[in-house]
């Protein structure tokens, strides 16, 4: 992607700023269908930027989830870029904040990835691995598979989860490119809890799993 100079004149580095929305979707379900926001945005130069990163999920015109990063990002390779920050969990309560450690950037074959560690209060841990990659079927259309795996070092009981391996995401969505910056797409969306945490949630009456129908656009300027 190309991003935006806003300032530098003829500088060989710029200052550069580009805001990317992975996924503003509406997800189709047997329940409520909630609505859901996760993007970024940085600013900076090339080997330096600050980002800030956004998991957003409503329901009903209530938020069920949102999650905050915001983070000092530093190339350390032609494709991976090294990121410390903060992260804030507002939603759901009770919130938790977390130190931020983690690598961004393209694996081989072009696979995309973003893993991270967070640390939390009273020991807590998280280590998140997310993948994607891109299937072109032409210059506009587009498919990408994409999973989500999240560990938890210890349980927080207060918010239903229990330690080691605790939920899988599994997307898979088709683009249309009408330009190169705004996409409309079609999918389907898997969510599954897993170990403890799923048997928490079965003790609790609650789902463990959902197949949903997912609409939406992706975007960036």
């Amino acid at each position: 992607f190309t991003s935006s100079v806003v300032a530098g004149g003829m500088e060989d580095d710029p200052i550069i700023t580009k805001v990317i929305i992975d996924q503003l979707e509406r997800r189709i379900t047997d329940g409520e269908d909630p609505l859901v926001l996760e993007g970024q945005a940085w600013i900076g130069k090339d080997l330096n930027k600050f980002v800030v990163k956004v998991d957003f999920e409503q329901v009903n015109g209530e938020t069920e989830e949102l999650e905050l990063q915001a983070l000092y990002s530093k190339a350390v390779d032609v494709y991976w870029d090294f990121q410390i920050g903060v992260r804030v969990d507002k939603k759901p309560t009770p919130s938790r904040n977390w130190l931020a450690i983690g690598f961004q950037g393209l694996a081989p074959y072009w696979f995309e990835i973003d893993t991270a560690l967070f640390i939390g209060e009273n020991g807590r841990t998280i280590v998140r691995l997310e993948a994607e990659y891109e299937v072109l079927f032409t210059q506009r259309l587009i498919l990408t598979p994409e999973i989500e795996l999240n560990v938890y070092g210890k349980e927080d009981t207060a918010l239903g989860i229990g330690s080691g391996l605790s939920n899988m995401e599994v997307g898979l969505r088709l683009r249309y490119e009408i330009l190169r910056e705004f996409a409309p797409y079609v999918g389907i969306n898997w969510t599954t809890l897993l170990g403890q945490t799923e048997t928490l949630a079965r003790a609790a009456g609650s789902d463990t799993s959902d197949v949903q129908i997912v609409a939406g656009i992706r975007a960036w300027f």
